[in-house]
């Protein structure tokens, strides 16, 4: 009978990891372990725990690696370190809670990694207001017959319709097929709000970029050639990898910052966990300048109060 290879202790800023089955193969493909996997979530750790600090949480496990199945965790479990931050969010449809992870410091994203953690998954609010969301996100989903030339030029309308409101966008990789865009925001509204003014946004770029743009709801309505610029993902309670985290696919890409003087040039899926850290080592975080400033709703609000006007829905209901 094989032996079980020994667990491992892993240093984590303040703290110390315990990691067991170091050794377990979690990306059979590239031939990499959890201990791979760690190694690479310590590289890049001010940017991880800038992308997910005092957000709650949502953790996509892989037990038995991608070979297995995949689980979304939203509650931490019993046994958890006395010092693992959560906070406590409400899902008042079913009248139930849960204590989701929220990220203060390194060891907490170590401490998730042992637990099987490949991706993490955080709200757009943080844990001082859970229902004032302080992040918009600006989601460019192609749809299956979407190439990424289309992506990148849907980012370009995207940066320019920022640049006109006088608004500094953050863009990574997806990790997949598509791109993202963040944007600090005043927690000053809620997700409705939030969603009502990515909408808006969405339509402005749509109306320059028909072609390669659909903001239609359904998506057996869409154009199987258009770019999606999805405005659901403000809704409350709905997650999207965070920049640095790395996705559940063979290829064990990441969602990865980038420059916009990428855009034209960046291919996604040349930035994975075997090489986003040497380049975080060159470039630093590109998005450490993110907290600097919050912007402010009220041009996007306006638009959306005269696209309602002019006898266009808002945003449909997603619970």
């Amino acid at each position: 009978m094989a032996t079980k290879p020994p667990a491992i202790e892993v240093a984590a800023g303040e703290h110390t990891v315990r990691v067991s089955n170091p050794d377990r193969v979690y990306f059979p493909e590239l031939k990499l372990t959890k201990l791979d996997l760690v190694n690479y979530y310590l590289s890049v750790g001010d940017g991880i725990v800038r992308a997910l600090r005092e957000r709650p949480c949502m953790l996509h496990r892989f037990p038995d690696g991608l070979a297995g199945d995949k689980v979304h965790q939203k509650r931490v479990p019993h046994g958890a370190p006395p010092w693992l931050q959560t906070v406590r969010v409400e899902f008042p449809r079913y009248g139930r809670h849960a204590n989701e992870l929220c990220v203060t410091q390194l060891g907490e994203v170590i401490w998730a990694v042992q637990m099987s953690t490949v991706e993490f998954h955080p709200w757009n609010s943080r844990r001082a207001d859970t229902e004032k969301p302080d992040e918009w996100r600006i989601d460019l989903d192609p749809m299956p017959e979407c190439g990424f030339d289309t992506v990148r030029r849907v980012a370009h309308v995207a940066h320019e319709v920022l640049d006109e409101l006088g608004i500094t966008g953050y863009p990574k990789t997806s990790g997949g097929r598509g791109l993202h865009i963040y944007v600090r925001i005043a927690p000053e509204h809620g997700f409705g709000d939030v969603r009502r003014a990515a909408l808006a946004f969405a339509r402005e770029v749509e109306r320059r970029s028909p072609r390669d743009v659909t903001t239609t709801w359904w998506r057996k309505d869409r154009d199987p050639e258009a770019l999606f610029v999805d405005y659901n993902q403000n809704a409350r309670d709905h997650t999207i990898a965070s920049a640095y985290s790395v996705r559940g696919n063979q290829r064990g890409t990441v969602s990865t910052p980038i420059r916009w003087d990428e855009i034209d040039a960046v291919r996604p899926d040349d930035l994975t966990l075997l090489t986003v850290p040497a380049r975080f080592a060159e470039l630093g975080d590109l998005h450490a300048g993110i907290d600097d400033t919050a912007f402010d709703l009220a041009p996007l609000l306006q638009w959306a109060e005269r696209d309602e006007r002019a006898g266009l829905a808002g945003p449909a209901d997603v619970e």
